[in-house]
């Protein structure tokens, strides 16, 4: 975890760029695989050949789409927790400080 927190940490428009970013690295991946996929397929299958080529677009645009969804949920679940984990760090930081500052002023006390 860095040292100075994000100031955009919790921002709904950090959030949606984060869903974004996974959105394209998925739908590029996912197309990069489905474009394989259907390379092979038009090699190996007469099947796959006499198909139209809106059909063919179809096979390759649904792995790319699903993909792009669940990539861009996986970062957004990634992005919430770091949110939640440095809310927990603030939260029990601040916990900590108010415990030393009543064990100093304690000490203060019995002293005085």
């Amino acid at each position: 975890m860095p040292k100075h927190p994000d100031p955009h940490a919790g921002n709904p428009d950090h959030a949606a760029l984060e869903a974004t970013k996974g959105a394209v690295s998925g739908a590029i991946r996912w197309g990069a695989f489905s474009l394989i996929a259907g390379a092979a397929a038009y090699l190996s299958s007469p099947i796959f050949r006499s198909l139209t080529v809106q059909f063919k677009v179809y096979l390759w645009m649904c792995p790319t789409v699903v993909g792009s969804m669940i990539e861009a949920d996986n970062r957004l679940r990634g992005y919430e927790s770091m949110v939640r984990m440095r809310r927990r760090a603030a939260i029990e930081d601040a916990r900590e400080r108010a415990y030393v500052r009543e064990i100093e002023e304690l000490e203060r006390r019995a002293r005085g």
